[in-house]
């Protein structure tokens, strides 16, 4: 094999590769030329998947994507490992993957990676709302937050740390400067004061340190595009695990409704109403149990204390990504109008948080 492919302490294969991302072609067939040595350039075909506001995908293939053996190229975004850790996500990758969770991870390089591509649909905001699709993606939550950590390795959730270093980064003067310029400064004055966000974050932690959300290993960020749906197989997966890792098992839930609200015009009149909020906790709470060992019988009180639960943690979600999309307003490259959608997360999560603080399980 090529001397620029070499083999991690961790068994991935990492190769000395920058793909440029304004010009990928040339630098993904030097990096197939490795994974796939059968497969000959003039055959290889790309597309583009432009549905991330982080990184660019693209899936690479000879004859059609839903053949076996086709691969998915990652490239990172601009500045993205600022917050994103991209060694824990190549490991989150691969306990993903041990499970029966997800997607084999081929290999990194410089600014991206490569794995496998997962067969099938990738979601949109109608499908989302099916039962018999909805029931799937609870489902398979449940068997992803039964995954117990390695032994003896303590599950911290991530949470407030990722939030604190989010807030670290906003207050950095690190910020580049073409982005500091007049119309940037009027426009991040629709956000709430750096200030104000950190006395928020603190009262948020006080309320939600008193819920006891159990932590698991969750998505974190489950939007309709990170889910895969498989018609034939009767089956949702979930892809891309940027920010994978252990935390409260009501964040993962709570911020999966939020995303029923979309990412390009949020509105919140999508958010689940308590019926179907009712049905997908149901059969997510017989598939954790049943994953953890435990009697599947579920009960009313048991439904209705989780999605008080997962009220109060989708306020967490809000602010989360309110905070990352202020980061996102400054730094990144993609156009997408990441101001805005701040503004989205972060009133709603103010409208919100009086009603929701207030839930009791009476």
């Amino acid at each position: 094999m090529d001397s620029g492919f070499a083999v991690a302490r961790n068994q991935l294969l990492h190769v000395e590769i920058l793909i440029d991302e304004h010009e990928p072609r040339r630098g993904i067939l030097d990096l197939l030329s490795g994974l796939r040595p059968h497969w000959k350039a003039q055959d290889i075909q790309m597309k583009i998947f432009t549905e991330g506001i982080t990184n660019q995908l693209i899936g690479c293939y000879v004859g059609s994507l839903q053949d076996p053996g086709c691969v998915l190229v990652r490239l990172y975004g601009r500045m993205t490992e600022l917050y994103v850790n991209r060694d824990r996500e190549v490991e989150m990758f691969q306990v993903f993957h041990a499970h029966g969770c997800g997607p084999e991870i081929y290999c990194s390089f410089q600014n991206g990676i490569c794995y496998e591509f997962v067969r099938g649909t990738v979601l949109d905001d109608e499908l989302l709302r099916q039962p018999s699709i909805y029931r799937l993606i609870a489902a398979e939550m449940g068997r992803i937050h039964s995954i117990q950590p390695k032994c003896g390795l303590s599950a911290e959730p991530l949470l407030w740390t990722k939030m604190s270093h989010f807030l670290t980064l906003m207050q950095s003067s690190s910020f580049p400067a073409e982005q500091r310029c007049t119309k940037r400064r009027a426009a991040l004055r629709e956000v709430p004061s750096f200030e104000t966000l950190s006395v928020e974050m603190e009262s948020l932690k006080r309320h939600l340190s008193q819920v006891d959300s159990p932590t698991v290993l969750c998505h974190n960020d489950l939007l309709t595009k990170n889910i895969i749906y498989n018609h034939k197989e009767g089956m949702a997966k979930f892809i891309d695990y940027e920010y994978a890792d252990y935390n409260y098992q009501a964040f993962d839930i709570g911020n999966h409704f939020n995303e029923f609200a979309g990412v390009n015009d949020v509105n919140y009149s999508l958010y689940p109403s308590w019926e179907l909020q009712r049905d997908w906790l149901t059969a997510y709470l017989e598939s954790y149990k049943h994953s953890t060992g435990r009697e599947v019988t579920v009960t009313e009180a048991e439904v209705t204390q989780l999605y008080v639960q997962v009220c109060k943690f989708s306020l967490a979600s809000n602010f989360f990504w309110g905070l990352w999309a202020i980061l996102q307003s400054r730094f990144s490259s993609i156009d997408f109008d990441f101001q805005r959608y701040a503004v989205a997360r972060l009133n709603y999560y103010f409208e919100k948080k009086e009603e929701y603080f207030g839930l009791t399980m009476s």
